[in-house]
């Protein structure tokens, strides 16, 4: 079919009057020989947004290699008929949620309705919420499935569909098999081309308050307050998102002081007014929170992303720009695992095998079973014996019992606990830092990450190096090269190489699974945090001076 009638086969089925307009004016100037509009046009129609481990995920706008309302209703029928398979009869339970970004509410009731004219009990959460009470819905309710309508930290003009399952897959994220099979299942929806045809009804279930409430209280008591909450002056921004509301009363039940809020960044708004990208980790995203901590004299930020899965912590450093130091993804995830560690009388702690090897050392310290899998919750929530898992990218899961995904609600409820333990003993969350390194070692990581307007240019990296591994990285000399395509030890194929080098530090690469991004993580173990540090800086050099050999 070329891109003019699969155009116009979009628009017959299309039902929202926005898009609908959109792709109207689009066809008619490409009609009329306008060259960008027929480009425009070709990008839209040229392929389809794939329905993989991550769900969906896109720009908005018309066509089937954007987010919309015909994207998303051929999802939720495919999904709905994938239930319905593997049911054998019964009649399974889908639970949804959605956050505050655009449309993010319209594709959850479009979903819903698409549900419930399949047959199936649906229940819509009440009002806009963070992944995370989804995730824990599914268990909670014993749904068979769950979706979260959301783009997590992506940009504005971004929405996703996230998958869970239930039953055996314990509210997980889905992996393959399922995803593959839901695909297909949403593809023969999508040949058929006839979105208007699909039956829908208004008969599902808008869950009540109580599902809400078994979330803040299994989440409250996974740190309730010691006596050094008391008098703790702190800072949290919601980034524009949902998690505040939900936050704030989790905090009341566990007794911590509330925050001061970042006022501007508080209430739920898609449009992200005050930051350029609304994820915690790009740069300046957080300096209206360093402002208001400033000036709220606080000992420390936490911040969560839009909806409230990945969580951020920062703490005073007058070395850093502006007296404040986000504190990165492993360092917190090393924290969180500590504490989980001396909790755990067995179990597993498991990461991403891009998150920092710091974890293995704690688990081994308590004698505590460890797991490195690929990246993504969807692998490290089934790790065999999980008690605490956590990602890099600021994602933790620190209450598998309960949400079987990253949860930044919890995760700050658990940083709160060791904060507030540590200030019983006069001390501050730097403290506790430092003490990490005096006990399992001082571990530093950093990354490089290339965004490209072309995928085919990260293809084209990842092949040179295949080809031609490097023999060192910057001063240092290559041991081996490890290429996970053909699979490792407990880790699936995956499009990643793992380089050691001759100081057993090590360098990672691969592609993004949702931006296009090539990501090169660097992680050392030095004598002391200041030589890890310097370890760190000097990988990251010859880093960067390997990809740039490889892009000219």
């Amino acid at each position: 079919m070329s891109v003019a009638a699969a155009a116009r086969a979009w628009l017959a089925q299309d039902p929202d009057p926005v898009t609908r307009a959109e792709l109207t004016d689009l066809i008619a100037r490409a009609d009329g020989g306008d060259s960008a509009a027929a480009a425009d046009l070709e990008d839209r129609f040229a392929g389809r947004l794939a329905f993989g481990t991550a769900g969906l995920r896109g720009r908005l706008g018309a066509g089937s290699n954007r987010m919309n309302r015909v994207l998303v209703g051929q999802a939720a029928a495919g999904l709905a008929a994938y239930l319905r398979e593997k049911a054998a009869g019964a009649t399974p339970t889908v639970v949804i949620g959605y956050d505050g970004r655009r449309n993010s509410d319209v594709f959850a009731r479009d979903s819903a309705e698409l549900f419930a004219g399949a047959g199936l009990d649906a229940v819509l959460l009440p009002r806009l919420l963070p992944t995370p009470v989804l995730a824990f819905a599914v268990r909670h309710l014993g749904a068979a499935a769950g979706v979260m309508v959301t783009a997590s930290h992506n940009p504005p003009d971004d929405n996703g569909y996230k998958v869970y399952l239930g039953g055996t897959d314990e509210g997980s994220q889905i992996v393959s098999p399922a995803d593959g099979e839901i695909a297909a299942h949403i593809q023969r929806i999508a040949d058929a081309a006839d979105l208007g045809a699909l039956p829908r009804s208004e008969a599902y279930e808008i869950a009540d308050e109580g599902v809400i409430e078994a979330y803040i209280a299994e989440t409250a008591i996974v740190a309730p307050a010691p006596a050094g909450a008391a008098g703790m002056t702190w800072v949290y921004t919601a980034m524009h998102g949902v998690g505040y509301e939900t936050l704030a009363r989790v905090l009341t039940t566990a007794g911590y002081p509330l925050p001061t809020v970042v006022e501007p960044q508080i209430e739920p708004d898609g449009r992200f007014p005050t930051v350029a990208f609304p994820n915690p980790e790009e740069p300046g995203a957080m300096d209206l929170a360093f402002e208001t901590a400033r000036a709220a004299g606080a000992e420390f930020v936490l911040a969560n992303d839009p909806d409230a899965d990945r969580l951020a912590v920062a703490i005073p450093d007058p070395a850093a720009d502006g007296g404040w130091r986000r504190l990165s993804g492993n360092e917190v995830g090393l924290l969180l695992g500590w504490r989980a560690a001396e909790r755990a009388s067995s179990g597993a702690l498991a990461c991403s095998l891009v998150s920092s090897p710091g974890l293995q050392a704690v688990a081994e310290y308590y004698g505590l079973d460890f797991h490195a899998t690929l990246t993504g919750f969807k692998w490290i929530s089934r790790a065999p014996g999980l008690v605490y898992g956590f990602e890099e990218a600021l994602g933790y899961l620190v209450n598998p019992g309960s949400v079987r995904d990253k949860d930044g609600i919890s995760a700050a409820v658990a940083l709160l606990g060791m904060i507030a333990e540590a200030r019983e003993q006069g001390e501050t969350l730097a403290d506790v830092i430092r003490r990490f390194s005096d006990t399992f070692g001082a571990f530093a990581s950093g990354q490089v990450s290339i965004r490209v307007v072309d995928v085919a240019e990260i293809r084209t990296i990842m092949a040179a190096l295949r080809e031609q591994a490097p023999t060192s990285i910057g001063d240092t000399g290559v041991a081996r090269v490890e290429d996970l395509l053909a699979g490792a030890e407990g880790v699936p194929s995956s499009d990643v190489l793992r380089i050691w080098l001759v100081d057993g530090s090590r360098v990672i690469v691969r592609p993004s699974g949702t931006e296009p991004k090539l990501k090169v993580y660097l992680d050392v173990r030095g004598d002391t945090p200041d030589d890890a540090a310097a370890r760190v800086r000097a990988l990251d050099a010859g880093a960067r001076a390997l990809l740039a050999s490889l892009q000219r």
